[in-house]
């Protein structure tokens, strides 16, 4: 779960978008606390604490005095077009560019696209080929 080499604050906060994307953490809902963060990953509260401040810096979480921290509303969204963007920049933009070098338009790509997802879905079974 922890990769080294990756500072830990900066993967405290990104498993906890994780969790807001994928739904488990919704919106509106508690967060886990900074000691409860701490204790899942073995790593220093401060740590822990520096992750849940960058969420806050970023308005995806938000405090309740003395309850605790709590999903912002819109939060989920915010974080998709975050990381939809962040999607293009890594990934289609050197497709993009390795593209225009081996002279494939957009219908090429598409195609290509096709084939490949065609080529990895899933059988009835969950099994990919």
């Amino acid at each position: 779960m922890i990769e080294e080499g990756r500072p830990l604050f900066l993967q405290i906060a990104e498993s906890v978008e994780d969790a807001i994307v994928d739904g488990s953490l919704p919106e509106e809902g508690q967060a886990p606390s900074t000691n409860e963060l701490a204790a899942f990953h073995r790593i220093n509260p401060a740590t822990a604490a520096k992750g849940v401040a960058m969420l806050v810096d970023k308005n995806v979480l938000y405090k309740r005095r003395g309850i605790g921290m709590f999903v912002s509303a819109g939060a989920r969204e915010r974080l998709l077009a975050e990381r939809r963007s962040a999607f293009g920049i890594r990934f289609v933009d050197p497709l993009l560019a390795e593209a225009r070098k081996l002279g494939l338009g957009p219908d090429d790509l598409g195609a290509i696209i096709r084939e490949r997802a065609a080529d990895s879905t899933p059988d009835t079974e969950g099994n990919a080929p």
